[in-house]
């Protein structure tokens, strides 16, 4: 059986590895975090006269560099003058020249989101009239190709670099405390501390072409570092690497001084030293990608950090340890196998783990989806479910592990007993055998002068029989091989452990898929963002758009105030959308379409370039979700800015805005 087991763990392995790597390689390129709400002009639109900007308005705040925003000429020339800036909140602008000529022009920008994922696109509008363009508008992202395969996979070698370096280790410190037999585990510790130092160190080099050109050569350029190291992205990743000098002490005194420590009270001391210490160097690591990814940004920012770390921390606990215990089961010397009160150690932490990961993946959910409906209609909501399927499964597997684990706290006492009675008789047999080689040594002990003489005739030809000694020697190893394989084979015919070592190979199998899903997950636009940009998309498609002989203008505002229920979306209907009277109506609906009443809604018009307005208008509230106010007047024509704030509570408002041609 030790020939077949190891063959079949590491194919296994590889397959699973091959899994995770297709599973990464099919997820495309990281989605954008931040999306495009709003513009101005907006997508496809037609416009009179040449603006002296272009802005964009994004779902969060996003980071810019010179070249974030361009704007292209019908033959692909630059017409952008300056640097991007930020007009107001989510807003961003970049001036135009002068007396632009008549034309389709494209808008291409790149930037960066608050939570470290590059965002890029391009869409066009025409001044006077539509025209051809040589500029295409497909915005390919600068992480497509190599440079963005090789930073996804540099995001899950870090993530299972931390779970197996801390799971691990936490397994040795908190479940298997035994100085023999640990040295399988201390590799697999160790291996995962050199994985996660050594991905983050290449996800520092890959960061400035990932978020940038895109381009392999653009990999050792050091103004780009440089420029890395002034971002939140990669403060957080120079962090994990001083954190991970300390974990590596920690290590070290972990296999080292902690090990070798015999007095059961300084053991005791130093576990508590180190359980201290290890936490801390752990939540600081985990919070390391909460500071820079989904947590940092959005919705209750300041409780989804701290949540985020600790789910990190159950993760790496229960698939850390139960790697831990896999090798252990696997890799342990014969004569010092894993016991049966660290299996059952284990599966306490496992258990409270599984627990903080649904309360804390439940929250996650709720933040980044917003809506059932987002579970089914968004890539972020259908990657969620998934995931949860694998934890199903795998929670399943585990309480067949229990089960076996169980059987074998059981059958303890059955085979303490067998052990035993096995010692006694052995023992006695030895004392016989004692007796009988006494007894004859007694009867064939020869003279003193033939002892001398023996011993003389054995100094004078020692040499001539060292091939006969080096031959002994390669039998004695024959032989202890031997009594290995027959030691193993007698613990694999251990029903129960056999049973236990091949229930946690099939979980390691399934967290490696989970791991890799989870990966994929962090790259992928949550579902909340991605439902706003929808409805932005066909907001700018109603301002953009003539309705025909009524002329009627419809536009649709996302908002979000921040405060509990204070996300949704505003339309304002203007009829008929001239010169004169107006009839208009507001509607408040929630993300996922269902109308819903709020404290206050104000709209205000102004038209910034005869210096108009603002013009308020404070509607009657008609129905749930719905106002309307009578008589709006709108005194000329023009490109009117449409203001509307919004108030969920006392406390929480915002005002949202959108440019519409109005007359």
């Amino acid at each position: 059986m030790t020939l077949t087991i190891a063959p079949r763990v590491r194919t296994l392995v590889l397959l699973l590895l091959a899994a995770a790597c297709a599973l990464l390689a099919g997820a495309g390129p990281a989605s954008a975090h931040a999306a495009v709400t709003g513009s101005d002009p907006g997508q496809g639109a037609v416009v009179d006269k040449a603006p002296a900007r272009i802005s964009l308005t994004f779902s969060e705040q996003v980071a810019m560099s010179d070249d974030s925003l361009r704007v292209l000429d019908p033959e692909g020339k630059r017409v952008d003058t300056g640097k991007p800036s930020n007009v107001s909140g989510t807003t961003y602008a970049v001036p135009l020249h002068s007396g632009l000529p008549d034309g389709t022009y494209t808008v291409a920008y790149q930037v960066v989101s608050a939570d470290s994922h590059p965002v890029a696109g391009a869409y066009t509008f025409s001044i006077g009239a539509p025209s051809k363009t040589s500029v295409s508008v497909s915005g390919q992202s600068a992480d497509d190709g190599v440079v963005g395969w090789l930073y996804g996979f540099g995001r899950y070698v870090s993530y299972a670099g931390f779970i197996v370096m801390a799971g691990g280790a936490a397994f040795v410190l908190a479940c298997w405390r035994r100085g023999s037999g640990v040295r399988p585990v201390q590799r697999f510790v160790v291996s995962g501390w050199v994985a996660l130092t050594a991905a983050t160190l290449a996800l520092l080099l890959l960061r400035g072409s990932f978020t940038g050109s895109g381009k392999v050569a653009d990999i050792f350029d050091l103004s780009l570092l440089g420029q890395v190291l002034q971002t939140k992205t990669g403060a957080a990743l120079v962090s994990r690497l001083l954190l991970l000098a300390a974990a590596a002490l920690f290590i070290a005194v972990l296999f080292g001084a902690y090990d070798k420590r015999e007095d059961a009270q300084e053991k005791r001391d130093l576990t508590f030293g180190l359980s201290v210490g290890g936490v801390v160097v752990a939540a600081g690591l985990a919070a390391s990608w909460a500071m820079s990814e989904h947590a940092s940004v959005g919705l209750q920012a300041g409780i989804a950090m701290p949540v985020d770390v600790l789910h990190l921390l159950a993760v790496a606990a229960w698939l850390g340890g139960l790697g831990a215990l896999l090798v252990a089961l696997y890799r342990a010397p014969a004569d010092t196998p894993v016991d049966r009160p660290a299996v059952r150690r284990f599966s306490r932490i496992a258990f409270g783990s599984v627990l903080t990961l649904i309360a804390t993946g439940t929250y996650q959910s709720w933040r980044q989806l917003g809506s059932w409906s987002a579970f089914t209609d968004t890539r972020y909501g259908q990657l969620l479910l998934a995931k949860i399927g694998l934890v199903v499964v795998m929670v399943g597997v585990a309480w067949i592990s229990r089960r076996w684990t169980g059987r074998l706290a059981e059958a303890a006492p059955v085979e303490a007993a067998a052990v035993r009675e096995k010692e006694r008789v052995g023992a006695g047999a030895e004392s016989a055998g004692d007796v009988a080689t006494a007894d004859a040594g007694d009867k064939d002990a020869p003279a003193a002068g033939e002892s001398d003489l023996d011993t003389a005739s054995a100094s004078a030809s020692d040499s001539a029989e060292r091939p006969g000694a080096e031959r002994a020697a390669q039998l004695a190893r024959q032989q202890a091989a031997r009594d290995a394989a027959r030691q193993k084979r007698m613990r694999d015919a251990d029903p129960n452990r056999f049973g236990l070592r091949r229930s946690v190979l099939a979980e390691a199998g399934i967290a490696v898929v989970l791991l890799a899903v989870t990966t994929v997950l962090t790259q992928t636009e949550p579902g909340r963002t991605e439902q706003e940009a929808k409805a932005a998309s066909s907001s700018s498609a109603s301002a953009s758009s003539d309705t025909g002989a009524s002329g009627a203008l419809t536009l649709n505002m996302p908002f979000d105030t921040g405060g509990e229920d204070g996300k949704g979306i505003v339309t304002i209907d203007l009829d008929p959308a001239r010169v004169g009277d107006n009839e208009m109506h507001v509607f408040v609906e929630r993300p996922n379409g269902r109308a819903f009443d709020i404290p206050e809604v104000k709209v205000e018009f102004t038209l910034k370039a005869k210096d108009i307005g603002p013009l308020p208008v404070v509607p009657d509230h008609i129905a749930t979700g719905h106002w309307s106010a009578n008589g709006v007047q709108i005194p000329m024509a023009g490109d009117w800015q449409v203001d509307v704030t919004v108030r969920t509570s006392d406390i929480d408002e915002v005002t949202v805005s959108k440019n519409a041609q109005i007359g």
